[in-house]
């Protein structure tokens, strides 16, 4: 390398001395620059790096462009394509050809749109339409789905046929607009317009496929923006790729990255909720088993411990006619007993020096207490019998029924103690004092009413 430029007179430089020297002065004098030009003679080679010319009007200047810089570019570079490089001035020393270093490459103009495009984000940010609070969220079952987007338009066929595979049957109405073009933002703000006044979906898609900015441009008026925030429903937007942002994403309730993304986010999937359904019908099922095996189990336990009346009355009985008999059998027992008393003192009387006069007297008085006694004591078994007979007569049901009740069965003699137990169609049995009679049941009472 030169180091001394004034001492070029007196040195003699070879030719790989003078390119490199050139090259360095021209890469360390000028900075990284902007050109503007049109593509002349563009060449993709297998390594990946690209060499074509860059020219306008009066000149042209060969370009380079390497692998590494030429992946980024997100559109594909045509011939008379005018573009602007962000390049290096250099010199490729090999064979002394002046040339830029492309770093970047954007479609001329797209500058401008950039600026554009973030001068009217903040404006709409600052009035509040991006914000998520008015955000409206999606109806999870609609009766109809809206589109706006061209009837030409790859993105219209891929949002059909996700709709038609997700949930098949779903309404679905176009509202036709270009989407690209100097006209198109006023017929996609005419369109949203049709369909939030004619109100005859619950979501809408405002949808395009990929390309350029300049492409997508539509979808970044303000125009456009407003009519979205002021759409009656929901709006999805679903315009470009994944890496494509416009205003019209910030604005609208949900973004999607592809028109397919927003057709799935706009509908149900019919498979998965049969599915879900499915799986809920399931576990109904055997929610219901347990709880009728439960139920089955205490009506067992409750069958268990329940006893019929006729039983209560049997004990009753076979209790009362205990006591009847030792009723009975006590005056019996008492006067053997005094009479066992009087035999003895007979015995001790007539061993005895005694006062018959007086003694006779004592008997006398003694026998009338005895008999005293006696009747008193018979009277209050005869009350307390009484009194027990009264007792099961109010247990006995006929005695019940003779006083104008009823007892109501079932066909198998199952007591009804419940009008809930009735349901409309079943057969009764009504049992009276004097006999029973069959009946069906009409109606199913209310629980607050008797059954008769």
């Amino acid at each position: 390398m030169l180091r001394n430029l004034s001492s070029l007179s007196n040195v003699v430089v070879t030719v790989t001395e003078l390119n490199r020297t050139v090259r360095e002065l021209l890469e360390g004098s000028l900075p990284v620059l902007w050109v503007s030009g049109e593509i002349s003679g563009f060449k993709r080679y297998g390594s990946g790096h690209c060499y074509f010319s860059l020219k306008d009007a009066n000149a042209q200047v060969r370009c380079v462009m390497f692998r590494n810089r030429a992946a980024l570019i997100d559109f594909e570079p045509r011939e008379g394509m005018h573009v602007e490089l962000r390049a290096v001035v250099s010199l490729y020393e090999a064979r002394g050809d002046f040339q830029l270093t492309v770093e970047a490459m954007r479609p001329a103009g797209l500058g401008a749109l950039f600026e554009a495009f973030e001068k009217l984000k903040a404006k709409l940010q600052a009035e509040g339409l991006f914000a998520a609070e008015r955000k409206r969220a999606l109806p999870t079952f609609p009766r109809a789905i809206g589109i706006v987007t061209s009837p030409r338009a790859a993105a219209l066929r891929d949002v059909l046929t996700t709709l038609g595979r997700r949930m098949p049957g779903l309404p679905v109405i176009l509202y036709p607009c270009p989407v690209q073009g100097a006209a198109a933002a006023g017929e996609i703000v005419a369109a949203i317009q049709r369909a939030s006044s004619r109100a005859e979906v619950d979501t809408l898609i405002v949808c395009r496929g990929g390309g350029s900015i300049e492409d997508l441009w539509s979808f970044n008026e303000e125009a456009v923006a407003r009519a979205i925030a002021a759409c009656s429903m929901p709006v999805i937007s679903g315009v470009g790729h994944e890496t494509d942002f416009t205003i019209a994403d910030f604005v609208a309730d949900l973004r999607a990255p592809t028109p397919t993304a927003a057709a799935e986010l706009a509908s149900p999937d019919r498979n998965q909720w049969l599915n879900q359904l499915q799986q809920q019908r399931r576990h109904l099922e055997r929610s219901f088993e347990r709880l009728l095996q439960m139920r089955m189990q205490r009506l067992d336990s409750l069958a268990r411990r329940l006893r019929h009346p006729g039983e209560a009355l049997e004990r009753q009985r076979e209790r009362l006619f205990t006591l009847a008999q030792r009723l009975s059998a006590a005056p019996t027992r008492l006067i053997e007993r005094r009479q066992g008393q009087l035999a003895q003192a007979k015995l001790r009387l007539a061993h005895a020096r005694i006062d018959h006069g007086y003694w006779q007297n004592q008997l006398s008085h003694r026998q009338q207490r005895l008999q005293r006694a006696l009747d008193r004591t018979l009277e209050q078994r005869q009350a307390r019998l009484h009194n027990l007979a009264s007792r099961l007569a109010a247990l006995n049901p006929t005695a019940v029924l003779a006083r104008g009740y009823a007892l109501v069965e079932k066909t198998d003699g199952a007591v009804i103690q419940q009008a809930a137990q009735l349901h409309a169609g079943d057969r009764i049995r009504v049992r009276f004092a004097d006999d029973a009679v069959e009946a069906a049941v009409t109606s199913k009472p209310a629980q607050q009413q008797d059954l008769f």
